[in-house]
């Protein structure tokens, strides 16, 4: 009898502490915006033209600026998300500071790095924040005939590294109350918020322990004089880069997708979503540890780093 007690006692202590770690489970960081479908439904977007197609992109900031219910809509999912335990950054409060800083376009213009090229004001924002998971949402208010409101929403929930789609969720409810369009979305959305969450979640968990998934280029200046062939004691250079990658990369995991003597395509690459610092690596902070191993002798390699948003990044090896 005693000892069926104290195997009870330890199973219930075993479960206390499960609790525990999952309610300190290292969660990602979201960021919320207005689908593209609902910023083009709405009419705001910016037109540029490519190669002789018309490309439609989401003005976020007109959004913000002139619809009455897109931060209340945000407001309100970001508080069902924050109940979960997620940390949450604000866009349009991102997107502020980006312009008030100016951080990005001077590391453009001012001709002494051009270390991001082309990017779109959604990558920009990333960029700034690193923010692990963009949610969209779309949503439509329609009146029925009985004079109820119904209620259409769709989640999606994008890696913003990869811009893979992890999770999504999708409902319509009908209502007979007086209630503003957030307070609609936000009673529509809470059936369906924890298995939404708990996608996240999973996916999150799995890059904590697999690796987060990101693109990089190596490259060579014209005028170096050396190229991913030449002899460093001993070793070609894209030998000494591959094992730099075997060494750093989580579980050796990348792939090799195209190889010149000038030029290196890495996909697949798996990099961890923390440091030992606690803090978050994306394809930049990565590629620079490299360029930093690389400039110290025996090879002493000067660089250039530029960054296309969060989750790819590019090395160009002979210059700085």
């Amino acid at each position: 009898m005693a000892s069926r007690i104290y195997k009870l006692g330890l199973f219930f202590l075993f479960m206390i502490f499960t609790s525990h770690l999952n309610a300190q489970a290292k969660k990602p960081t979201l960021m919320i915006f207005p689908s593209d479908n609902w910023c083009i439904q709405r009419y705001f977007y910016t037109e540029t033209k490519y190669q002789g197609n018309t490309i439609k992109s989401p003005d976020y900031k007109k959004a913000f600026q002139e619809d009455q219910e897109i931060g209340q809509v945000i407001s309100k999912i970001g508080s069902l998300m924050i109940e979960k335990g997620y940390p949450l950054k604000d866009a349009e409060n991102e997107m502020k500071n980006l312009e008030r800083q100016g951080a990005i376009d001077q590391a453009i213009s001012n001709g002494n790095g051009n270390n991001e090229l082309n990017l779109s004001m959604l990558d920009r924002i990333l960029t700034t924040s690193k923010s692990d998971v963009v949610i969209q949402v779309w949503w439509q208010i329609n009146k029925k005939i009985n004079g109820n409101k119904e209620a259409k929403f769709t989640l999606e929930a994008i890696d913003s590294y990869t811009n893979k789609r992890i999770a999504a969720a999708t409902g319509i409810k009908e209502f007979s109350t007086i209630q503003s369009t957030p307070e609609l979305l936000a009673s529509s959305i809470e059936n369906n918020i924890e298995l939404f969450s708990n996608q996240i979640q999973d996916y999150f968990n799995n890059l904590l322990e697999n690796g987060r998934e990101v693109k990089l280029q190596i490259k060579v200046f014209k005028d170096w004089g050396k190229n991913l062939d030449t002899d460093f004691q001993n070793k070609t250079l894209n030998e000494i880069i591959e094992e730099w990658l075997q060494a750093n990369t989580v579980k050796s995991k990348f792939n090799i997708s195209s190889y010149t003597e000038n030029l290196m395509i890495l996909e697949e690459v798996k990099i961890p979503v923390l440091d030992n610092k606690n803090r978050g690596v994306d394809s930049r902070s990565f590629l620079r540890n490299l360029q930093n191993y690389l400039k110290e002798p025996p090879y002493s390699i000067p660089s250039k780093l530029i960054s296309s948003g969060v989750g790819e990044a590019t090395l160009i090896l002979g210059d700085k």
